[in-house]
């Protein structure tokens, strides 16, 4: 079998170089880049497509946006997040965008070198501490009332739309011919409306609104 080509994106280098290593001494594995951003991600994924991709969630402009503008450019690609992060939202958020993995920093190199094989053949990996937590908080998510996108005038759903295909405040702005202070105030509406706390979420409530129609 060809070695599996990963890129990682980690705003510490060392953690980035640390995990090449490891991986490079297990062996089975090619790395084709690496990046510090959101940017960066999105630009690798582009450039570079890689087998599989590992994030971490706290990079500059978000790991979690990182995923969300990678997968409306290149449905199929294959994302891994390796972070500290145990928080049940970023976890739910995580899988929702498209991630197929979600590893604890800290995990071996070896256990890390099994996911990274198994989400490349096909499969999804959770690490199992947070697998029954996460399964629970979505069950009681989906038990509360929820926000309609229909809540959302015009304008706000015209926002949200571009939100959703990836493209910044400003680019939003050029599009809607908006000043983009405008597009923040009504990026501040959108997430009131729809009870969330960042872009991605919104866009994940557009999505499966539309999946729902």
């Amino acid at each position: 079998m060809n070695d599996i080509r990963i890129a990682i994106v980690d705003d510490h280098p060392m953690f980035r170089e640390g995990v090449a290593s490891c991986l490079g001494d297990i062996g089975g594995f090619d790395l084709v880049g690496e990046g510090s951003c959101r940017d960066d991600a999105v630009l690798l994924a582009e450039r570079m497509e890689p087998d599989v991709m590992l994030l971490d969630i706290s990079m500059p402009g978000g790991g979690l946006d990182a995923v969300s503008s990678i997968m409306a450019r290149r449905p199929t690609q294959k994302i891994v997040m390796l972070t500290v992060s145990e928080s049940n939202t970023d976890v739910a958020t995580a899988l929702r965008t498209g991630a197929k993995g979600y590893v604890l920093k800290g995990v071996g190199g070896r256990t890390l070198a099994d996911v990274l094989k198994l989400v490349y053949a096909g499969d999804m990996y959770l690490s199992p501490v947070l697998s029954a937590r996460m399964v629970a908080g979505m069950a009681q998510r989906d038990g509360d009332a929820k926000p309609r996108i229909d809540d959302l005038t015009e304008r706000e759903q015209e926002v949200l739309r571009l939100v959703a295909a990836g493209l910044s405040n400003k680019r939003i702005g050029r599009e809607l011919d908006l000043h983009e202070k405008t597009v923040k105030h009504h990026m501040t509406r959108i997430f009131t409306k729809l009870k969330v706390s960042n872009r991605t979420e919104a866009a994940m409530m557009l999505r499966d609104a539309s999946e729902r129609a």
